[in-house]
């Protein structure tokens, strides 16, 4: 008889690791592989433009013409894209300036200090980052 209960306590052991190793095993896969935005660094238009003049030559062989065609088209996008921003930077700021008013409207005077200092942090954070601060 006390064999069979050893034997009892050591299927239930068993069963217990094995149960571990298993949901430890399926939390890994869950979860899976971490990404991080932290420390890439965000590329500048210019960059873009040169991969996809790159991607564009080689997916479609383009010839010289269409090279510097497309160079021209690809500019004047950005130049109208920047223009748009240009334009509508103002009324950006007009929503975001509605959003702070708000907000500070239902914070206490304590908490509206560290809501300033929040934003202060999240403005360098932004600047750090070379990100431009207007919406887009």
């Amino acid at each position: 008889m006390p064999s069979s209960d050893r034997r009892i306590g050591l299927y239930l052991i068993l069963v217990f690791v094995s149960g571990i190793a298993i949901g430890a095993g399926g939390l890994q896969l869950f979860r899976g592989p971490a990404v991080s935005a932290s420390g890439s660094t965000r590329k500048s238009p210019e960059e873009y433009r040169r991969e996809y003049m790159q991607e564009m030559n080689q997916r479609l062989h383009l010839d010289e013409q269409q090279t510097t065609k497309l160079r021209v088209i690809l500019e004047n996008t950005h130049e109208s894209y920047k223009r748009f921003r240009e334009q509508t930077k103002p009324e950006m700021q007009r929503i975001q300036q509605e959003q702070v008013t708000a907000v500070n409207a239902l914070l206490r005077d304590d908490q509206k200090l560290e809501y300033e200092k929040m934003r202060a942090e999240r403005e360098a954070r932004r600047k750090a980052r070379g990100e431009r601060g207007d919406g887009f």
